[in-house]
């Protein structure tokens, strides 16, 4: 079985496939006081909850934008389950030339979509469309990819979350909101004007951004979201196609595959 992590600022999202399959997938929040131990304990505990034995885990990918945590994950793998990990980063096997200015400043993330995004559409594309990936997580990421399989670059805009909670903690009579959408872009509460200025917004910031990237560009363009407000943020938007909550897992499975054998038990 294999281990795939993604830990990002908030959340660490695990997934457990057998070959292709996503089997068994939750969440830890991303506590960066943890220790390799704590995370080990935690683990074997969810596995167990779900009646799989830590020791069916023979293989470790993982991808981190928090670089205390990557150590601690890395560690955890090392020592707990005896695995050497894959890590993404410089030096590993991602199939994707990254043409970006500096490449190593491209969060391991945005790299893991991307070649979930590509290899998603590459077959139905013949070499003629590329594919923008957004991602709604602590920061919203918008990624390009060629028909080539090519890292372009893409956009890093406030995540939804950190927008709305900057309102209530900057802004002294706005009161905290759920994320649902109001019926109407024109609000008649304080929430619901909240509600609509933030959501609809999204909406209009990811068709506004995509449009301006497929005026740049000389191909076609699908379009993929995912993360955790994707499908409210889709149901709405004229540019997103599709929604995989798990792109970022099956990417990590994809890099897995690509370097198997350069990471052993």
């Amino acid at each position: 079985m294999l281990l795939a992590i993604d830990v990002g600022n908030t959340q660490t999202v695990f997934g457990i496939f057998e070959g292709e399959q996503l089997c068994h997938h939750f969440r830890l929040s991303s506590g960066r006081s943890r220790t390799h131990d704590e995370v080990g304990v935690l683990l074997r505990e969810v596995l167990h909850d779900r009646g799989i034995a830590i020791e069916a885990i023979d293989e470790v990918v993982l991808a981190s934008v928090v670089p205390p945590l990557t150590r601690v994950f890395g560690d955890m793998a090392r020592e707990r389950l005896k695995i050497e990990p894959v890590i993404v980063g410089p030096g590993v096997k991602t199939g994707m030339p990254i043409l970006y200015d500096n490449p190593r400043e491209v969060g391991a993330d945005r790299i893991v979509n991307g070649v979930a995004g590509f290899e998603r559409y590459k077959h139905e594309s013949k070499g003629e469309q590329g594919v923008i990936i957004v991602d709604f997580g602590t920061a919203t990421t918008f990624d390009v990819v060629s028909p080539k399989g090519e890292y372009l670059g893409g956009a890093i805009a406030p995540g939804v979350h950190i927008s709305t909670e900057a309102l209530y903690q900057n802004a002294s009579k706005l009161p905290r909101v759920a994320l649902e959408l109001p019926s109407s872009a024109i609000g008649k509460t304080t929430v619901t004007s909240m509600q609509a200025g933030i959501l609809y917004g999204y909406v209009g910031l990811v068709d506004g951004m995509v449009a301006r990237m497929r005026d740049e560009l000389d191909f076609s363009m699908r379009v993929i979201a995912t993360g955790g407000v994707a499908r409210l943020i889709a149901g709405h938007s004229q540019s997103i196609e599709e929604v995989d909550e798990f792109l970022t897992l099956a990417g990590l499975r994809l890099i897995s595959e690509r370097n198997r054998g350069s990471a052993a038990r």
